[in-house]
């Protein structure tokens, strides 16, 4: 025999052993795991995404329907503070202060 150890000699035949259990098949890559087509995350996903797009033509509905309303189509124009010494412009007569000065406080 050899000049080995008995334990070393145990331990290559446990090895040897072992690696005969192995066969070519067992190293092949493993394949893709198969079942459900249609599984939770991607229904999630393509609701997720569902209601991303929905909201997103909704907002474009609306700022398109605001776009085109008459009223954004012309600036409002700054608002003019009157004077007390103009006279007013409609036809309606402004009420006119009494000379009886009131009792209340």
């Amino acid at each position: 025999m050899s000049n080995r150890a008995p334990l070393e000699e145990r331990l290559r035949a446990a090895f040897e052993a072992r690696g005969q259990l192995i066969s070519a098949h067992d190293l092949s890559p493993a394949r893709p795991p198969a079942g459900r087509t249609w599984g939770t995350r991607r229904i999630r996903r393509v609701l997720s995404f569902a209601v991303a797009a929905t909201a997103a033509a909704a907002a474009a509905v609306v700022l398109v329907l605001s776009s085109n309303t008459p009223d954004r189509s012309h600036p409002t124009p700054p608002a003019r503070h009157s004077s007390p010494t103009a006279a007013p412009s409609s036809g309606d007569p402004q009420p006119v202060p009494s000379a009886v000065p009131s009792t209340t406080r």
